[in-house]
Formats: structure tokens, sequence, C-alpha cells
């Protein structure tokens, strides 16, 4: 972890200063116009953080900037063709994989076993937990299970997990990171980038005239898992917009969830009902919000040059609003404060107008009933003003076998701000997986940041 902020003067002077933005940009105007709305009473306050210490608060950005590690981590890279053609940029991640040029692995018709369905006869059976205790010790003889060699005897490897990460909206993958490095050991991991976010190229269809959805997201995930992972037992874990897309794939093809979805963990997200959240504003304001912020994100994203023109202006502000709508504590590092506006700032304002109207079209309540019978961990933060934990509720509700995590003083990006609770969680989830689809439990998670 990084150095306590009483004893670095820099990360110090950046905890005071609300770990503010190098820029407003594209996505901090949305900031700013949502600010207008929920400020109120707190202007006063906000104006004057903003015109003390500036020069302070740009020098401590600037040294957080090159000290801070977070993002780095990179996997082998390779582009997946969505269906409109457009190009995902992905990640292989985690020394689960094969080295290239070693002997494939054995197929599932080859051993004897139907390859359709890995876990089939385990569907609604008993979970078996007996290996968690070890699992979190983490034993070399799970680490080379990990690799699929049984521990002392021949036979025919269990087939190896392989995780797959959905980012949120106005991310990337990189927001993964502490999961990334927490897991890449002994596991296959991959990790991918929206259409139109990170690195991966601007959404062909869109440019082409049609509108963005989450269905489209749907069919991209699928595309990764066609090109990425195309047999053996997977996991889908999905943050906000990412745990949409997975719904929207167990919609279009809940085949999938039958025959080859081990587990998925939703994390931080909604199945529907986007128009009720209220981003933690009294109801006169919701409302209000609800009237204009569609049309104030259509406009943003056509004034591109004087979005980015106004960067610098603006930075002091979007950092306030970055801030109140991704954590729901005070204590958040730093670094990994800034690390969070360097993610949403690097998301275009245009971008951020393609995605929005998608959410309040998003509906696929019903399609959770494609989960039903796999391991599947809900999780959610307190203090989330986004997707407010009662939708994780309501998800865990509708999976009577779901396990419901609700992390105290969290907000909305909380595998940035609990990373250790957040992998523990998804380790136990993928132990649940192993033994739900008869494959190789994973090892421990690295304990270094």
């Amino acid at each position: 972890m990084t150095e306590p902020a009483g004893t670095n003067p820099v990360v110090a002077a950046a905890r005071v200063a609300g770990s503010a933005s190098s820029g407003v940009s594209r996505a901090g105007l949305i900031g700013i116009s949502l600010g207008v709305v929920a400020a109120g009473a707190a202007a006063g306050v906000a104006i004057e953080r903003l015109t003390v210490g500036r020069s302070m608060r740009r020098r401590a950005r600037e040294e957080l900037d090159a000290a801070a590690p977070y993002g780095s981590l990179r996997g082998r890279p390779r582009t997946v063709a969505a269906p409109d053609g457009t190009e995902l940029y992905v990640e292989l991640d985690g020394t689960g994989w094969p080295e290239p040029g070693a002997e494939p692995p054995v197929r599932p018709e080859e051993d004897g076993r139907a390859r359709r369905g890995w876990f089939a006869r385990r569907r609604g059976g008993p979970v078996d937990r007996s290996g968690l205790p070890g699992l979190l010790a983490g034993t070399g003889a799970l680490a080379r299970a990990a690799q699929g060699a049984a521990p002392g005897a021949p036979g025919p490897a269990a087939p190896p997990l392989t995780v797959v990460f959905c980012h949120g909206y106005c991310l990337s993958q990189d927001s993964w990171h502490f999961q990334r490095a927490a897991l890449r050991d002994g596991m296959r991991l991959v990790f991918w980038d929206h259409r139109s976010h990170g690195r991966s190229e601007r959404s062909r269809s869109y440019l082409a005239g049609e509108p963005a959805s989450i269905d489209q997201l749907g069919g991209d995930l699928k595309a990764v898992l066609d090109a990425a992972v195309p047999e053996g037992p997977v996991v889908l874990v999905g943050h906000s917009m990412g745990g949409m897309t997975v719904m929207a794939l167990a919609d279009q093809h809940p085949e999938l969830f039958r025959e080859r979805v081990a587990g998925v963990a939703l994390v931080g997200t909604l199945a529907g009902d986007w128009d009720s959240v209220t981003l933690g504003l009294p109801p006169i304001g919701a409302k209000l919000l609800r009237r204009i912020a569609p049309l104030t994100v259509k406009l943003l994203g056509r004034q591109v040059e004087i979005v980015e023109a106004t960067r610098r202006f603006g930075a002091d502000v979007a950092a306030i609003f970055y801030r109140r709508f991704s954590f729901g504590s005070n204590d958040v590092d730093p670094q990994v404060a800034r690390f969070a506006e360097q993610l949403l700032d690097a998301t275009p304002i245009d971008v951020v107008a393609e995605f929005y109207p998608a959410f309040g079209l998003h509906d696929k309540k019903a399609a959770l009933a494609a989960l039903d019978g796999i391991p599947v961990l809900v999780l959610a933060g307190t203090e989330d003003l986004l997707t407010p934990p009662s939708h994780s509720e309501d998800i865990a509700r509708a999976l009577p076998g779901a396990a419901l995590v609700v992390l105290p003083d969290t907000g909305h990006l909380l595998m940035l701000e609990r990373p250790e609770a957040v992998d523990l969680h998804l380790l136990e989830l993928l132990h649940r997986a192993a033994g739900h689809a008869h494959a190789a439990p994973p090892p421990a998670p690295r304990p270094e940041r």
C-alpha cells in the first residue's frame, strides 16, 4: 500500500486538496452539469476550495502521477472483432495460460465427458467449501492444481477456470488493477475494453448512426468469449455497465449459463429502473435532473472542442464531483482517488453522450433467471449514489442462491476503494465456481499491491 498521508507532504497535500483532477474535460463536465443541481448550499464551500491553494494541488497531482503504478499492469494484447466489425481491445493475463507452443489442453470430449456442459451434473447440488481455508492460506498444491496438474497422480487435468472482467461506464479494463494484481498468479484472466472505451475502437455502428445499447455490449462480450475463451468454464465479473453487459449476454444466450458459465459477480450494478436513481438528491432535485440530464449530455457531446478548451479551468470542480460519485469514505488513498480521476477523464465527452441514453432502456430483470443455479456474487456499497444498494438487493431477491455482500462506507468504485474485501469475495466466488464446474481451484491471491 502507499505511504500514509501523514508521512508524505505531497500525499498530505493531495488529501487536503480532495485529490483534484488534471482536467475537467470530457466526463468532467457531466459532473459539473450534475453539480448545478447537487451543490446547493455547499456551493460557497466548493468555491472556497477551488480558489485556495490551486498551485499546491497542481504540484500534488503531478507528484501522484509520477509515483502511482496503478493501471500499469499489462497482459498479452489482441483485438477481437465485434459483430459490427468494431475492434475490441483484449488482454489475456495470468500465469495459468499455456505457454505459446505448448501442447493444447485435453478437450472434454477426448477425456470421456460430453462437451456440452462442463458441470451439468453439478447444477443445483451442494457447494463444496472444504477447500476454502487452505485456499486462503495459499497452499502450493492448489497453485499446481490451477496450472492443470493433479498433485501426485496422473490422469486428465481438471479444466481451468477463466475469469472475464467487464468494466463500467467511462472506465476501462485498468479499473480492475487491484484484482488483476491479486489473481494473476496461477489464473487465466481476460480483460477487455468496451467499444469506444479505453483502447478499443470507436463504435462503428454508432458512427454510422445507430444508437448505442446494452444489448450491443452483450453481443460484444459473446465475441470476446468466442475468440479468447472458446471452451472451458468461465466466470464473468461485471461492474456497473459491465454487470449490465453480463445480463444482456444472459438474455441473448441463456444456454451459455447452463453449459459454460460457472459463476457470475455483479458489482455495483442494476438490472433496470435506472430512472429511479436519484444520485442522492432530494425528490425535487432528482425530478429536475431526470428532465435536464439527457439533453445536457447530448448537447455536451456535440461540443467536443469547447469541452476540451475548458479542461484547464474546470479541473478542481471535476475532482470534487468525481470523488463524490466514486467513493463513499473520506479515507481513500490519494493515489487511488487520482487514478480514478484519470480513468474518468480519459473518456471523451462524446462517448459519455453515446452511452448515457442506453441506461434508461436497460431492463434485464427477466434475464436474471438464466443465472439461477450457478454461484453468483452480488456486491454493493452502502454509499453508492449511481447504483444504490437497493438495486443489488433486488437482484439478490431474484436469485435466492446468490451471495449478497454490502460493504459499509463504500461508493460506486468498490474495486478501487475496498480492493482487499472485493478480492476476497471474488476469491470465494471462484472457489465455489470451481467446485460447481469440477474445475481446478484457484490459488490464493497475492498480498502485495
